[in-house]
Order: structure tokens, then sequence, then C-alpha cells
């Protein structure tokens, strides 16, 4: 039961913040559009409002492409070590007195170290 609490305390606050990523790609891709004279992403939904969800589909529905001289495992596991270090800064931060998932005393020197960590993700893509 202290896991499902878990589990749920932590896409409280990951699930938002991947869709408001989401739509502000959007609105910077309709921004720079303009910037330029062309429409930018409005083909899917009213307006392009579900431009992000086809992109997010398109992207898990792609063939993975395995080079044959790379290390198979480094070449899987960088981007999802990235993504998950890049999480793990969302999890401390409060975003009121009770939506917070972890309650660091020393929460802006675990920033830094976690950001530091985002490193090795890039070192081990290659």
């Amino acid at each position: 039961m202290f896991f499902i609490e878990i589990l749920l305390s932590f896409l409280a606050i990951v699930v938002p913040v991947l869709i408001s990523v989401a739509y502000l790609t959007l609105a910077e891709r309709k921004v720079m559009g303009s910037m330029q004279q062309r429409f930018g992403p409005n083909n899917v939904g009213f307006f392009g409002l579900l431009q992000p969800l086809a992109d997010g589909l398109k992207l898990l529905l792609k063939e993975a492409v395995i080079p044959t001289n790379s290390n198979t495992f480094s070449f899987i596991f960088a981007p999802i070590l990235t993504f998950f270090i890049s999480l793990v800064n969302w999890a401390i931060i409060p975003f009121s007195s009770f939506c917070f998932f972890a309650d660091v005393n020393l929460s802006l020197l675990f920033i830094f170290a976690v950001s530091g960590l985002a490193v090795y993700g890039v070192i081990l893509s290659g």
C-alpha cells in the first residue's frame, strides 16, 4: 500500500510537468513558425492542440535502429539515465504544502548534485 502512495505522489508531480513541457514546446514551435511566416504545427486537432500527443505517439512507434558497432546497453541506457536524472530534480520541489515527493533539508545542494550527475548520461552515450 505504501508503494502505491509513493507511485501516485510521483505521478502527481511528473505527469503535469511532462504535459506542460509538451505544450510549451508546441507554443515555441508556433512562435517560431509565425516568426518565419509559416503556419507552424496545426495539422492535428483544433489549432494543433493535439500535436504534442501525435509527436509523442510517433516517437514511441518509431523503429529503434541500434548501430552494429556500438555497445547496445549504453546506447539504450544513456537516454533513460538522462531522463531519470532530470525527473529526480522535480521530485524535491514543493509545489504546495502537501504536494511534494521528497522533503530534503538541503534541497538546493541536492539539485546541484543531481544536475552534476546528468553529465554521465552524455558521457555514456559517447
